[in-house]
């Protein structure tokens, strides 16, 4: 037994073991994260080395000064460029939270971004707001005086900056607010990849106590006003105004003399976009708004619970970082820490007629489709491991298409529209069967059903479309095994015949509706499908064998590829496939990983994040697991592509290939999955 002074100096020595790991060095960094629309980020490693951007690459200029003793410097943004950036100290990414830390003039200032994706409350989770707050404390003796400003741009609230936007000052008693909006409100007008938000409004809120102005000006008379420390002009602005002449909308937050106590200001940014997904001609409210609250109710209620939410954040941050140090390391839990709100920032979540909770996520970059089963498969760790209502309702929105009448097929679908329209497969509908990816997207769905139901304690959900499923196990019996030429999730590679991982999720989805019908009650049939689960793995390492690894094709000698559907057995519990099988996979990917990861098969130099941790979770040995762990984690740290981060990228110089702020990233957290005990107790939370 380790006596407790040992204890004391492990745990002492494992905090100091952190504080000392290199820290990643995000290649954008999280500040404002809630769904596809309502998305910002710092693409640099200070936050005055660049505008922020929404996630696709666009401007969506927040912008923060600070006044100490009369002297102005920038926190966030670039300009005014006369205005001298004050030093940063550290940066880092929490699960919650993004913290910078300046230091000059005399003080310490910390800028905290809180975003209170908290996954045990729904309605907490689904708010659009985030909260800024400023700490501020002097570093010598003296006593500083300081003020903060802040501003949004009118670019947040248009899809492009000609576009015409109003402002106005709004809101609740006790809330100094700000409003800007689109002129044309065109709601949900657009489908499509590269766009932004065009309807609904922005907000921009303090506390009336701590908020000593609010204006609607131009960006440069407002930031060079309280530069200088100036009397703010009373300007009579033309309304509306194309977004690119338009003011911004800027808060000045007084602070009182600040010595060697810490002083904490605050403010909010919300952006209410009324309704949020058109779901078969049914225009679908946002779940936070489903009883009827408005922008008022939603400002209000979130300045009430600021306090509450910042002690919320940090145990939770503190909570899931120590888990994923637990199952993975320190680095593992960095790359989880900085995926985690891009998951959620990558999805919608609305209410249904019944008020019941509909998620949504979209293609980013990758074709813009919304509700893809190749995407919600990927971001299913994250969601089955933290959210097991909410991998509910992401299935539910394809179980009930594929199981109406408006999907003729015997397999499962790929995906309901382009986003934000949830209308109806597009994928692949003008070509043939092997265009719309039946194998894979039927494994896809039968293995997060089968995890979802282990989660939950029940087949509920599989229950509820028993004919359907049990044609989609079918299939699989039929086509699995060996499958024709057809494309799979990376689809980018083309159609490929006998695909010894694609027929490895088929084995797998068939285990899996095994488990549904013990589940369901049906013994015999669980039985049955569980023999030929078993029967086919036998056959696979067959066909699949080659020189210490398994191929990529059974008909290419010599051939190899990432085998990441492998971690489902595991997940599972199937045990379908001896330990054997993941050993060599694992030094096999020790013998062909490059610098900066492993490629996805023995055609390609790129490499696929997601599928990366899939495949080398099955290591059994931490030292196997960090020695291919290490290499993506340089290539997050190192990537000169300042984008969020993007989970397609090349091995041999860390660049992207394709995609961005996708939310399949949610697949690195799959060693959470794999952890019994750990997974038990998030689900717990999040049921």
């Amino acid at each position: 037994m380790i006596q407790p002074a040992a204890l004391i100096l492990l745990l002492l020595a494992s905090t100091l073991v952190t504080q000392a790991a290199e820290r990643l060095r995000p290649p954008a960094v999280p500040l404002v994260t809630h769904d596809p629309y309502f998305s910002i980020w710092s693409p640099a490693d200070k936050l005055t080395d660049a505008d922020t951007v929404h996630w696709t690459g666009k401007p969506q200029r927040l912008s923060t000064l600070v006044r100490i003793d009369g002297k102005a410097y920038r926190l966030m943004g670039k300009e005014p460029a006369t205005v001298p950036a004050m030093p940063q100290a550290s940066l880092e990414v929490l699960p919650t939270r993004t913290r910078y830390t300046f230091e000059g003039a005399g003080v310490r200032l910390k800028l905290t971004f809180m975003t209170p994706a908290l996954p045990d409350n729904l309605d907490l989770l689904s708010r659009p707001v985030t909260y800024l707050t400023f700490e501020i404390n002097a570093t010598d003796s003296a006593t500083h005086e300081v003020a903060i400003y802040q501003d949004a741009a009118a670019e947040l609230t248009v899809n492009q900056p000609t576009q015409q936007v109003a402002c106005s000052k709004v809101g609740p008693a006790g809330l100094e607010v700000l409003r800007m909006a689109s002129h044309e409100q065109a709601v949900l007008a657009k489908a499509g990849d590269d766009l932004r938000i065009d309807w609904g409004a922005l907000y921009l809120a303090a506390p009336a106590a701590t908020a000593n102005t609010s204006h609607l000006l131009p960006a440069k008379v407002a930031r060079d006003t309280f530069a200088a420390g100036g009397e703010f002009p009373m300007m009579k602005m033309a309304m509306p105004q194309a977004a690119k002449d338009a003011p911004v909308a800027a808060l000045v937050l007084g602070v009182a003399p600040v010595g060697a106590e810490p002083v904490t200001r605050w403010l909010m940014l919300a952006y209410d976009d009324e309704f949020s997904i058109r779901y078969f001609g049914e225009n679908l409210r946002p779940y936070w708004r489903r009883n009827g609250d408005d922008a008022a109710a939603l400002l209000k209620q979130a300045a009430a619970d600021y306090a509450s939410l910042v002690r919320r954040c940090s145990a939770f941050d503190e909570q899931v970082m120590t888990d994923l140090r637990q199952v993975g390391g320190e680095k593992y839990a960095q790359l989880c820490a900085l995926a985690y709100r891009q998951t959620l920032a990558g999805n919608k979540i609305c209410a249904d007629a019944k008020g019941q909770p509909l998620m949504f996520p979209k293609e980013n970059f990758s074709n813009g489709c919304i509700a893809t089963v190749d995407v919600l498969f990927p971001q299913a760790p994250f969601f089955l491991v933290f959210s097991p209502a909410l991998t509910r309702a992401m299935l539910v929105p394809i179980l009930d298409y594929a199981d109406s009448p408006r999907w003729p097929h015997g397999y499962a679908p790929h995906d309901l529209g382009t986003y934000p329209h949830a209308a109806g497969q597009v994928y692949g509908m003008g070509g043939t069967d092997g265009d719309r990816m039946p194998v894979e997207e039927s494994g896809n769905m039968l293995i997060m059903l089968a995890a979802l139901a282990n989660q939950q304690g029940n087949a509920d959900l599989a229950k509820a479309h028993w004919p359907m499923l049990t044609k989609w196990a079918d299939y699989l019996v039929k086509e699995g095994l060996d499958p024709q030429n057809q494309l799979c999730s990376a689809d980018m590679f083309g159609h490929l015949p006998r695909n010894a991982n694609l027929a490895l999720k088929a084995i797998i989805g068939i285990g899996g509706f095994s488990q549904l019908c013990a589940m369901a009650g049906q013994a015999e049939d669980a039985k049955r499908y569980l023999g030929i689960a078993r029967n086919y793995s036998a056959k696979w390492q067959e066909l699949a064998k080659d020189d210490h690894h398994t191929r990529l094709a059974y008909d290419q000698p010599g051939s190899w590829s990432m085998k990441h559907n492998l971690i489902w057995d595991r997940v599972l519990g199937l045990d379908l496939f001896p330990a054997t099988v993941g050993d060599a996979e694992i030094a096999w990917y020790l013998k062909v990983q490059k610098q900066f990861g492993l490629p996805v098969d023995h055609r390609t130099d790129t490499c696929l994040i997601d599928w990366a941790l899939w495949s080398i979770a099955p290591a059994r040995t931490d030292a196997d697991f960090q020695a291919l762990l290490e290499p993506i984690w340089h290539y997050a740290n190192e990537t000169p592509s300042r984008v969020a981060l993007s989970d397609w990228f090349i091995t041999t110089d860390a660049r992207q290939k394709g995609f961005q702020a996708r939310p399949v990233v949610g697949g690195i957290f799959i060693k959470l999955l794999t952890d019994p005990a750990l997974r038990a107790k998030w689900a717990k939370q999040g049921n």
